[in-house]
């Protein structure tokens, strides 16, 4: 089964960097796709990034584009996301999700994730 625990949250000041990692420390078998999702205060969880198994495919939020960086290493089973130039924006809470299969772009949609780690707080303040 897959468990997911996030972890490198933190304080960072704008323009800074943070990297967070999401480790699944479950007996899992077989391809497991990763994503990304934040909820802010007073907002809607909303997509992040997505990663395929294979880590071809990589889908990214608007918001983000350019500034956050999806990776994963499948021999750690682990999943990364490089968050660079980080806005006020940016604060909110970040966890990771899993799904045994892939659904392309409707990956970028929370009802495709069958697994979800607790959370790690990401807070940009000067």
């Amino acid at each position: 089964q897959v468990q997911l625990v996030e972890s490198g949250g933190g304080l960072v000041q704008p323009g800074g960097s943070l990297r967070l990692s999401c480790a699944d420390s479950g007996r899992t078998s077989g391809p497991v796709h990763m994503g990304w999702f934040r909820q802010a205060p007073g907002r809607e969880r909303e997509f992040v990034a997505t990663i395929s198994w294979s880590r071809i495919i990589t889908y990214y939020a608007d918001s983000v584009k350019g500034r956050f960086t999806v990776s994963r290493d499948n021999a750690k089973n682990t999943v990364y996301l490089q968050m660079n130039s980080l806005k006020s924006e940016d604060t909110a809470v970040y966890y990771c999700a899993a799904s045994k299969t892939w659904a392309g772009a409707n990956m970028k949609a929370q009802r495709y994730y069958d697994y979800w780690g607790q959370g790690t707080q990401v807070t940009v303040s000067s």
